[in-house]
């Protein structure tokens, strides 16, 4: 597959997911929409009775389903829940997961494949570019899977990847402001890298308080430092970040998880 050779041929940009290569070759077997990685324990079954939005599906027993490991393309709405409904609509499904706890609005996460034929319906929708990978994810095989799909979409220029404006330049502070509460990707390069309190900054523009920074908690440093040689290493590297925006004087994306930072060539 020559999406898979492409993807296990970038083997060595990626510590989103702190994939060692061999992995990365494993995703890319077969499709990404096939996803053995992905394959965790099962937590029930059942027929698609409605779709809700982009991402949530109600079961024939009444059970609120909501499709764990990727974000909504925020844009055009009405297609994005049609994608899913292409998909889903009155099939009979298989759900997986490794926490079946319902979230605060009683819907249940999980990863979710078609019965008929164990297709991994995320898989499907990041193929398709219609869903981002949400960079949650710390199960690496799964997370392999996840970020090839994604990939694929984005270099065929498939769904929300066709427009060029969907990864923001972290040079245009300004176009990621107007997308504060969204989910966004935003790639550029790390000027520098500083500590303030108990925050470590990635600073993508010169005037820190009203540039692009991406934060990282002291808590989480532990986890960047083992993915990466040391968290300043990334000074003066082009990379990409992908979460919520928040405005604290410029935008800011809160790295929470490992897999919301990756490395771009050309460094």
């Amino acid at each position: 597959m020559k999406s898979a050779t492409r993807t296990a041929g970038h083997c060595g940009r990626f510590f989103g997911a702190v994939l060692p290569c061999g992995l990365m070759l494993i995703a890319g077997a077969a499709s990404p929409a096939h996803a053995a990685g992905c394959a965790f324990e099962p937590q029930g079954e059942g027929r698609v009775a409605e779709i809700l939005d982009a991402r949530t599906f109600r079961l024939a027993d009444g059970r609120e389903v909501r499709l764990a490991g990727i974000e909504p393309v925020v844009t055009e709405k009405a297609r994005r829940a049609s994608a899913l409904s292409a998909i889903l609509a009155g099939r009979d499904v298989t759900l997986r997961g490794e926490d079946d706890t319902p979230d605060r609005y009683g819907r249940q996460p999980a990863f979710v494949f078609l019965a008929s034929s164990e297709t991994l319906v995320q898989g499907e929708l990041l193929a398709q570019g219609e869903a981002l990978f949400s960079g949650a994810v710390t199960n690496k095989d799964c997370a392999a899977v996840l970020t090839a799909a994604e990939a694929e979409a984005r270099q065929a220029k498939r769904g929300t990847w066709a427009d060029p404006s969907a990864i923001k330049n972290a040079e245009s502070p300004g176009d990621i402001l107007a997308g504060i509460g969204r989910f966004m990707v935003v790639e550029g390069r790390v000027l520098s890298v500083r500590q303030a309190g108990a925050t470590t900054y990635l600073n993508f523009g010169r005037n820190w308080t009203r540039g692009f920074a991406a934060t990282i908690s002291r808590r989480m440093v532990p986890a960047f430092e083992a993915a990466v040689t040391g968290v300043k290493s990334l000074e003066n590297r082009r990379i990409r970040v992908r979460g919520f925006v928040e405005a604290r004087g410029g935008p800011r994306i809160e790295l929470l998880r490992v897999g919301q930072i990756e490395l771009l060539g050309g460094n």
